[in-house]
């Protein structure tokens, strides 16, 4: 038996495991098991070539749990290890700086742990004391047992072992109990190991029978060794893809919509499967969904800076072995390979969108309202993505029809374009409250898109960002006549006396200002078949107002009140007649006062005050618009059963 220090120069390497990976402490598990299979793919290979004679015989790999001993071990019975080599491979972990580079990452456990072989050491975040049984596959070697008890110091010696491979006993400190739980382990095997190339086996597989579970004498074999993304897209069906993709989410009833089987060998290596999901609304409940692997080993599912955001809404698997198991996010953000997979994997994901529209449109169109937030996402955040989207970014109008934004501009140009050139596009986000609007739109000849989605503001601000002479307005935003404005507008013979005596009678009768509105009286000859007075709402602010509740930084307006212009339509014969057009100006009435005959000026504003069509007309435009409710409401139609 031999004794002496691990080769390390610094004392530090220890505390530095146990305390700064403790947030991360279930990674032992995963590091160990793919060192087993690791030395178990190395034996096949050198099977391969013929350097390792005979049958290999069982190669899975075991985890098994003593609850009395309290230990984990997991054995394999891959190539094994000589004493030389232990010493090698276990015993010098030293390296050059090495005080230096614990120093530097010793508040980063991601950084240290997967460099330098001190991926077996984990083992001892969770152990007091940590065995290896060894029997390498070359001839004549003889078994080794090493043990150490989580300090510098270690013992080796010879031991026997009667079967090829490597037994990694763990005793668990009292503080990790946990780790000698069955459910905890199946469960940390069934998140790190679900489908590495080697089988796993732990336990006994189980089956319900007459109300209960029951052990069998068949092992429990944890993982798929051959997952979908590891074999050729020829040799897959659709059926084999919709079942992987059950086998990543279990709970996930929906099937998705199609998929993209990604596989290149330069300059990088990648393969994987990108599911698009069925994403209605909410950004963020379907994030973290992608699972990254490397050599089918599970590293994470938060992939934000692997792939771009808008990306991970998408579900599947990539798998890479040029990105480490281990990493930090700094590295990440900087390393070249992760930056050249994020753009390999944006472009096949547009180039498949494009592919899909370009060979269906009809079909999809029929899937657009399910994947139209995570493609606006894209345009919104990458400006690349945004390119190549434009060719399949659909638009839908109120009649159904869907169509990208140039067709759509093909379609609408001959009406919808302005005296100055510009093209105006009309939208909805509520066909229901603006039906008197979309009606009025409608007569003119005019196309209405219905745009109703959370992101829709977004991309409709940057598309007049990206295109001269294109201006998106909400229906009910101004008159139709003013919103595509064909000629100058129309002016009234009114006085300035008359004007401002309509709007101090409306003015007067409208509800009381809240914090949360305002109300702006305007007047304007609009048409005489259009409605007397009506609601507005300013373009900008509103969809200013509409942005901030995404969008950090625009507090400011979302704090605003909502902001109406109520509308007199003085072109409308009520509205002249509340005037008094057909008299004059103004009235002079004789009145009785004190026994006294006087005569008084009646103005526009007591005339108007005096008829109760005027409340009338309010609640008209407040109903129009679907603001008038509760007491206001049935005041109305009482009134109207009066004046009927």
């Amino acid at each position: 038996m031999s004794k002496g220090n691990i080769g390390v120069t610094s004392d530090n390497i220890f505390p530095v495991i146990k305390k700064f990976l403790y947030s991360d402490h279930e990674i032992f598990l995963r590091e160990l098991i793919s060192n087993a299979v690791d030395a178990t793919s190395k034996l096949k290979t050198l099977s391969s070539v013929g350097e390792v004679k005979g049958d290999l015989g069982d190669t899975r790999v075991r985890v098994t749990i003593d609850k009395e001993k309290k230990t984990l071990t997991v054995s394999d019975h891959g190539i094994g290890m000589t004493a030389e080599e232990v010493d090698k491979y276990i015993n010098q972990i030293a390296f050059s700086g090495a005080e230096e580079f614990l120093n530097q990452y010793k508040d980063k456990a991601e950084a240290i742990i997967g460099h330098f072989g001190l991926g077996f050491y984990s083992a001892f975040m969770v152990s007091k004391k940590v065995e290896i049984f060894s029997q390498s596959y070359k001839e004549d070697a003889k078994a080794v047992h090493w043990s150490c008890e989580g300090s510098p110091e270690y013992t080796m010696e010879d031991t026997i072992k009667s079967e090829r491979g490597t037994d990694i006993v763990l005793h668990i400190d009292d503080e990790f109990s946990q780790y000698l739980e069955d459910a905890t382990i199946e469960g940390l095997l069934k998140k790190y190991c679900k489908f590495l190339p080697v089988e796993i086996a732990f336990g006994k597989r189980k089956e319900w029978k007459d109300g209960k579970q029951v052990e069998l004498d068949e092992e429990n074999i944890i993982n798929d060794t051959t997952p979908a993304w590891t074999r050729k897209p020829a040799d897959l069906t659709e059926e084999d893809y919709d079942h992987f993709y059950h086998e990543l989410y279990p709970m996930q009833l929906d099937e998705p919509l199609f998929h993209i089987h990604l596989n290149v060998d330069y300059p990088f290596n990648l393969t994987g499967i990108l599911y698009f999901p069925k994403i209605k609304s909410n950004l963020d409940v379907h994030r973290n969904k992608i699972q990254l692997y490397c050599n089918q080993v599970y590293v994470t599912d938060e992939i934000e800076n692997i792939v771009p955001e808008y990306l991970t809404l998408l579900h599947g698997v990539i798998d890479s072995p040029d990105i480490p198991l281990n990493v930090s996010r700094s590295y990440l953000q900087s390393d070249n390979n992760v930056k050249k997979i994020s753009g390999y994997i944006t472009k096949k994901v547009a180039d498949k969108l494009a592919e899909l529209y370009k060979a269906d449109k009809d079909d999809f169109a029929k899937k657009w309202d399910d994947i139209k937030m995570f493609i606006q996402f894209g345009m919104l955040t990458d400006e690349k993505f945004y390119e190549k989207a434009t060719s399949f970014a659909l638009y839908k109008n109120l009649n159904g029809d869907y169509a990208t934004l140039d067709e759509y501009m093909d379609k609408v140009r001959e009406s919808q374009v302005d005296k100055d050139g510009n093209m105006v596009l009309l939208y909805t986000n509520d066909p229901d409250a603006h039906y008197t609007y979309i009606e009025r739109a409608k007569a003119k000849g005019y196309d209405v898109l219905l745009m109703d989605g959370e992101l829709d503001v977004h991309c409709m601000s940057q598309a007049e960002q990206k295109r001269e002479h294109l201006r998106f307005v909400r229906i009910d935003s101004d008159t139709i006549e003013n919103l595509i404005r064909k000629e100058d507008t129309a002016q009234d013979t009114y006085t300035d006396e008359q004007k401002e005596g309509l709007r101090k009678a409306f003015e007067a009768l409208l509800p009381s200002a809240e914090d949360k509105l305002r109300y702006n009286v305007t007047t304007e000859a609009a048409a005489a078949d259009a409605l007397p007075v009506f609601l507005t709402q300013n373009e900008f602010m509103r969809r200013m107002k509409e942005m901030s509740a995404h969008q950090q930084g625009m507090s400011f307006y979302g704090s605003m009140p909502d902001s109406y212009n109520l509308v007199i339509n003085t072109a409308h014969p009520l509205i002249q007649e509340l005037v008094g057009k057909e008299t004059s100006e103004q009235v002079n009435e004789e009145v009785e006062n004190d026994g006294k005959k006087e005569t008084v000026v009646k103005t526009v504003y007591s005339l108007a005050n005096e008829d109760e069509r005027l409340k009338q007309l309010i609640d008209i435009a407040l109903l129009a618009s679907g603001q008038l409710k509760g007491e206001a409401l049935a005041k109305f139609v009482n009134r109207s059963v009066e004046l009927l």
